[in-house]
Order: structure tokens, then C-alpha cells, then sequence
């Protein structure tokens, strides 16, 4: 697997964007940037770039066509990013609780601690195994039964494999609530957060603000992702449990190092979550072996 690896020379050193928009050719090769480098400033700066055939290069920023952010209507927001087929990989064997990803997403979209968008579970698989911590969010389904039940079109699919909630046509019937078999939505009781500094129309693409009475839950972040960067869960935790990236690229990264994603699903076993009822997930696990730290449960104490 080692060689297949497209390991960052430094840790973290490139991860803080990940580009996700349409890039240009550069040398014949299909491209997208996993960080910036500083080996020039100006025009002349440049990126490190994932060729199309699995290998790091360098080129001048200048020779690379972003994506640019712009304010995104409901109506858009429906469409998805053209040309992408968002991916989440889970390693399981990373995972100590540490929360982080969690803290990330409450922070991005303003949630308030008893409406979190991402769950950390306590699981076992039988009666002589050993626990583990098991991530759980959207799981972004090719085919979910959210979008089927609900009777106004709030809750659809988009293109790039994102399932959205546009709250200003959710009633808060919560039929989709009752539809989805992983439990990965939340009902807005009370009074979301005050999304302070947040002076942007609404957007089903950012769910900011929040409304009583409507359901709200993850949602991969577009917003990010029209940013050319990589959703807060991601770059916040501290083990690179999470890998994010575009299935129609075959790569993932987890912040620290992008792989192959075809070969890592293949040689590290993957499976989705509850695969059996035919929900397609665009959610990956990665089994709990190998694991980088010994099982802990500290309910109330951190795991930092």
C-alpha cells in the first residue's frame, strides 16, 4: 500500500486547501492542488498539484484555473458541483473520541451542543471483541429514502452525491426523520445559535441561519467545498480519521496524505454502513485494526 501512498513531505504543511473546483490541464495531466507551497510569491508562486497518474508535481499557480466562490441561490444549490462525486472514507482505527470533528462542525454551522451533525458511537461487534469509537454523519445516500418521503421537496439529491435540506421549504413534518435508518437527522426545537459575524442571505448550502421547526444535518459542506477547501470535520480532527475527496478523481486525503481511493476501499477491506438496504451510501468505513490507540472510554473526560 506504501508505495501507492502520495505522502505531503511535511505533515500538515500543504492540507489547509484542497482544491475541489474545475482544474485546468497543465502539461497534458489532470490536476487538482493539495495545498499551496511557498516557493514564490506572485504570479510566479507555486502549488503542489496530484497528477493524473498518482504523482506529485509542481506548478506556477498562474497555470492552474480555480474555482471561484459565488453567492449560491436555492434554486442553484439544487444543481450540485459539476463534475464531482463527493466520497467519505472512516478509518476506524484512528479513531480515539478526541471530538474535534465534531467541535469543527458546530462551529462552521453555528449548531448548538444538543443538535450535533455528527455522532461518535460506542460500538462492538460481538460479545469477544473489543469496543471501538465509529464516526457517524449523513451518509449522503444514492438512493435515500429521506427524499422520497417528503412531501414538498425540502429534502433532494443533488449531482455530486450531496443530499440537501432547503429549510425555507421544510414544514417540519420530520416524515424524513422517520425515513432515515441511521438516525442522522435533527429536528431544530428551539432557537438555533446566533450565527455571529454570519451576514449572508440563507442557502441550503451553508443551513446558516437555522429555523425552529425545520430539519437540518450534514451536509458534506458545500460551501467549503466551492472554496476549494476541505470541511471543517476533516481538517479539525487530529488523527486523520476522515478522508474526503471526488470518487470521479480516485483520490481522497485526509489532510496529512491522499491515496487512491479505489485501492485503499479495495486493500483495506471497506464496507458501508448498513449496506443491505440498498441505501447506496457515499460513506466508506475502514475496519478497527491496526488501530492507533488503545480503546478508552472516558464518557465525561477529553480525548485530546
Amino acid at each position: 500500500m506504501r508505495k501507492n501512498q502520495i505522502k505531503q513531505s511535511a505533515r500538515r504543511k500543504f492540507f489547509k486547501t484542497f482544491i475541489t473546483g474545475s482544474i485546468g490541464a497543465v502539461a497534458g495531466k489532470e490536476l487538482y492542488s493539495t495545498g499551496t507551497t511557498n516557493d514564490a510569491n506572485g504570479p510566479d508562486e507555486k502549488i503542489t498539484a496530484l497528477s493524473s497518474d498518482g504523482k506529485l508535481i509542481k506548478v506556477l499557480k498562474s497555470q492552474v484555473e480555480h474555482m471561484h466562490h459565488a453567492p449560491v441561490t436555492p434554486s442553484e444549490a439544487r444543481k450540485g458541483i459539476p463534475g464531482k462525486k463527493f466520497v467519505l472514507i472512516v478509518d476506524l482505527g484512528k479513531c480515539r473520541n478526541a471530538r474535534k470533528c465534531i467541535e469543527g462542525c458546530e462551529k462552521h454551522h453555528h449548531l448548538t451542543p444538543d443538535r450535533p451533525f455528527i455522532k461518535v458511537l460506542k460500538m462492538k461487534d460481538n460479545p469477544r471483541s473489543s469496543y471501538y469509537w465509529m464516526p457517524k454523519k449523513c451518509f449522503q445516500c444514492d438512493n435515500p429514502p429521506c427524499v422520497k418521503v417528503c412531501p414538498v421537496g425540502a429534502t433532494y439529491k443533488r449531482t455530486d452525491n450531496i443530499v440537501l435540506i432547503d429549510n425555507n421549504r421544510c414544514i417540519g413534518c420530520r416524515f424524513c426523520m422517520a425515513a432515515c435508518p441511521y438516525s442522522a437527522r435533527v429536528f431544530n426545537w428551539g432557537e438555533p445559535q446566533p450565527a455571529e459575524g454570519y451576514d449572508k442571505p440563507y442557502s441550503p448550502e451553508t443551513s446558516v441561519p437555522s429555523k425552529v421547526g425545520t430539519v437540518e444535518k450534514c451536509d458534506f459542506c458545500p460551501d467549503v467545498l466551492r472554496e476549494n477547501k476541505l470541511p471543517p470535520c476533516i481538517t479539525s480532527c487530529p488523527n486523520g480519521v476522515l478522508y474526503f475527496g471526488d470518487a470521479n478523481d480516485d483520490a481522497v486525503t485526509n489532510g496529512e496524505e491522499t491515496v487512491r481511493l479505489s485501492e485503499l476501499l479495495r486493500e483495506k477491506a471497506a464496507y458501508r454502513y448498513m449496506e443491505d438496504l440498498g441505501t447506496e451510501p457515499n460513506v466508506y468505513y475502514l475496519p478497527p485494526v491496526d488501530r492507533l490507540f488503545p480503546f478508552k472510554d472516558t464518557n465525561a473526560e477529553s480525548n485530546t
